[in-house]
């Protein structure tokens, strides 16, 4: 039997489109199966303009090596063992020579406790984050490093890479008490794997070694990654939660006593991260890691004003949650807990008169941040632990601050004994809004766009901080874009919800899905994503009530074609069928015959050769 062969022309697309076996379009009835009936008259639910936002974690190390822009992988040599076993202070650091970190009095600050006393002659290389420092040709870097070193010292400071060096060698004079000293980089060359290199001509003590891109977002000191930043400003965003997240309850819980003096390894406290950058703690990060604090409650209010979103800070409610069960009895260490909280609103509202609205004034910003809103805890599995503390936050701030709403939290799944335990203590209580958190496949988003129908008009509201579908495919976000209808449709009382994460750096994942993921020299949006800015660009004003006949029954064979296509490239056919779920054959051909059950279409050429 002669066998012929079709073949794809390589000019441009070529489309073969077979429907033989399917119903011609002259027999198909024009019947609406389903509807969709629509109310103009009608006023459904107001949506706030606050509705979407986004919830910044410092987990799959988004913060150091992330949205904050510093090159270098622990700069102030405070790495330690106490935090990972496998840290140690020169991690990241490479030494040619006597290098030796140090911590005793001759130390920079009480916070930044480990220095680098480095030998004459030697040199200390930082390899940075991912596979290096990246720079690009033609962009400027601002190298600075605190030093303290004897009159006539020399630092010699480089940038390079395995193929050379990759901007003009600086040298910096060096002399006497710790002293920060500056220099500025221009790339002549692109690498994604540079590092930094420190030489001394003599014993010197080095602290505080750092490479900030002059480009980052806004152009602004101690600034944010660019290309992150803009990512996230581009979502609109209604709000911004920081800083997380597990991380916020959690830490070594014998070090939560301890009231005075720098305790490694303590819950995240918003304090420890203001002021100036040379004085402020890296601490332990509940994700495994270490975060410098570098990017802290400054920057957040910062970027939060940037973006036009509202800033809604979450403080530690001296309850563990994410997984752990234990509570601080600790009455006093509750009671500076409660006025740190207090402090934190005067830092974000107060007149630069005041003690922590002077501060910070100090720190660049006189004008207030108009903070709104503040989360006490987060997925706390003691609810009624953590509701007796909450209580405490909530009566203080309401007496001091009765502009403020002080949300509370439901636990770390949509539904249990913890959920409701929660919901109960909060609803009897009369909390102002709810936090819910959920990590669900997409079938259940699907299943549950109800969800809020039936919640109680008469509040608390509910605040949706977290959630994600566990996927970052496209049906995961079709799943959520569903799901969202549901939370616009009630949005009398769903006021504020977050997708989570929001960034992830591909070498150092602890979570899936995320919303944007990136390396050292790029970063890509999800589809998640793309549903998330969708919805937050487009936020209505108000519900137009609708209603939507059921879905009716497939009646009838499904009309249809299948398409052969290439693009550019040729390729060959062969065999080709399609199949129903009960195995009956809708659709075969193995080109033996002739062509005449297919239709070509677009560019491009197609033959019958040879059966194929």
């Amino acid at each position: 039997m002669s066998r012929t062969r079709w073949r794809l022309g390589l000019s441009t697309t070529a489309l073969l489109t077979a429907s033989a076996l399917l119903p011609s379009p002259a027999h198909a009835e024009a019947v609406a199966d389903y509807t969709i009936t629509v109310d103009p008259s009608a006023q459904g639910p107001a949506i706030d303009d606050t509705m979407y936002g986004v919830f910044y974690e410092d987990i799959n190390r988004a913060a150091d090596g992330g949205l904050y822009a510093e090159l270098v992988q622990n700069r102030s040599f405070e790495y330690s063992t106490d935090d990972n076993a496998s840290y140690t202070p020169l991690t990241a650091w490479a030494a040619e020579g006597a290098a030796e970190a140090v911590n005793d009095g001759g130390r920079l600050n009480e916070r930044n406790r480990t220095y680098l006393s480095v030998a004459a002659g030697s040199t200390v290389t930082n390899a940075g984050y991912n596979t290096g420092i990246r720079v690009e040709e033609g962009r400027k870097y601002d190298f600075s490093v605190w030093s303290r070193a004897e009159s006539g010292t020399t630092l010699t400071v480089a940038l390079r890479d395995a193929a050379g060096t990759l901007a003009k060698v600086r040298e910096v004079a060096a002399k006497g008490k710790w002293r920060k000293y500056t220099a500025t980089f221009t790339a002549t060359r692109t690498s994604n794997r540079g590092r930094l290199a420190v030489t001394t001509t003599a014993p010197a003590a080095l602290d505080m070694v750092s490479l900030f891109p002059r480009d980052t977002y806004r152009h602004q000191p101690n600034g944010l990654r660019k290309d992150l930043a803009e990512k996230i400003e581009a979502l609109r965003p209604g709000f911004l939660r920081f800083p997380g997240g597990c991380l916020v309850n959690t830490g070594s819980m014998a070090d939560y006593s301890a009231d005075s003096g720098w305790q490694r390894k303590r819950s995240y406290q918003w304090k420890d991260t203001v002021g100036p950058v040379e004085e402020r703690a890296t601490n332990a990060n509940f994700w495994g890691y270490n975060q410098s604090y570098g990017l802290g409650y400054y920057e957040y209010f910062r970027f939060a004003e940037d973006i036009g979103a509202m800033p809604l800070p979450v403080v530690p409610a001296l309850v563990t949650g994410c997984g752990q069960n234990r509570a601080v009895d600790d009455d006093a260490l509750l009671k500076r807990h409660v006025q740190d909280t207090l402090d934190l609103i005067e830092f974000a509202n107060g007149p630069r008169t005041s003690e922590w609205g002077a501060k910070r004034a100090e720190m660049g910003h006189p004008e207030p941040f108009h903070l709104t809103h503040l989360e006490v805890g987060n997925e706390e599995n003691l609810p009624k632990e953590f509701f007796a503390r909450f209580e405490r936050f909530r009566a203080a701030v309401e007496a001091e601050y009765p502009d403020i709403t002080v949300v509370s939290n439901s636990g770390p799944d949509d539904s249990g004994a913890t959920f409701d335990t929660a919901w109960q203590l909060n609803r009897d209580a009369g909390v102002a809004m709810v936090d819910e958190h959920y990590y669900n496949g997409p079938q259940w988003f699907l299943q549950n766009n109800d969800r809020y129908d039936s919640y109680d008009r008469n509040g608390p509201e509910v605040f949706l901080g977290e959630y994600a579908s566990q996927g970052n495919a496209w049906k995961n976000a079709l799943a959520e874009a569903a799901f969202m209808t549901g939370l616009e449709r009630n949005a009398d009382v769903v006021k504020l919800a977050s997708y989570a994460p929001l960034l992830a750096n591909e070498d150092s994942v602890q979570w899936r899905p995320d919303l944007v993921w990136f390396n050292n020299h790029a970063s890509w949006n999800s589809a998640n994503y793309e549903v998330q800015k969708l919805f937050m660009n487009n936020t209505g004003d108000r519900v137009v009530p609708s209603k939507a006949s059921g879905t009716p029954a497939v009646s009838g064979p499904v009309t249809g074609a299948v398409g052969l296509s290439t693009w550019a490239t040729s390729a060959a056919y062969d065999d080709v069928r399609v199949t129903s779920a009960d195995g009956k054959t809708l659709l075969s051909d193995d080109f033996s015959g002739d062509a005449s059950r297919w239709t070509h279409s677009g560019g491009g050429s197609w033959t019958v050769q040879d059966g194929q």
